[in-house]
């Protein structure tokens, strides 16, 4: 396989985005309706900063993970920090280093914004994904609460 590149999402994407989007949501049992997938795939190409953007790692002309993140407030800093929502690798890339582009291309846009602060929650159980987190950030005590 050739070089990943990373990059950001296209309209032309979209198929080869909900395939990817798709397989993400079925590892955490989680499921989206048709308006959903397309809203968040027009939020994902809007040009509002304070919406939320997307990357895409591709290989060999194949879309083979994506990464959704969002710039936004935070009350004990003056900078914004960014919440990476969703990073999905294809099984058949995993280990090769494409996850780990994707969370540094966050980091690098967070850099370039200004706001160095990235953050991110995964299941407990996740157990390969927590080996290169536990590599380059640092786990929190935090727990989630929702309503």
């Amino acid at each position: 396989m050739g070089e990943t590149l990373i990059r950001p999402i296209r309209q032309s994407d979209e198929a080869e985005w909900r395939r990817l989007w798709t397989a993400y949501l079925e590892f955490y049992e989680s499921t989206v309706s048709e308006e959903v997938y397309r809203t968040t795939f027009a939020r994902l190409l809007s040009d509002d900063p304070h919406e939320y953007h997307g990357l895409v790692a591709e290989k060999d002309g194949k879309l083979v993970g994506l990464v959704h993140y969002l710039f936004h407030r935070h009350c004990w800093r003056v900078e914004n920090t960014i919440y990476l929502q969703d990073l999905y690798a294809d099984p058949d890339v995993r280990g090769t280093g494409v996850g780990r582009a994707l969370i540094e291309a966050v980091y690098a846009a967070g850099d370039e914004a200004g706001c160095p602060n990235v953050y991110w929650m995964t299941q407990e159980f996740n157990a390969t994904a927590r080996q290169l987190y536990d590599r380059i950030a640092t786990l929190t005590p935090f727990i989630k609460y929702s309503r």
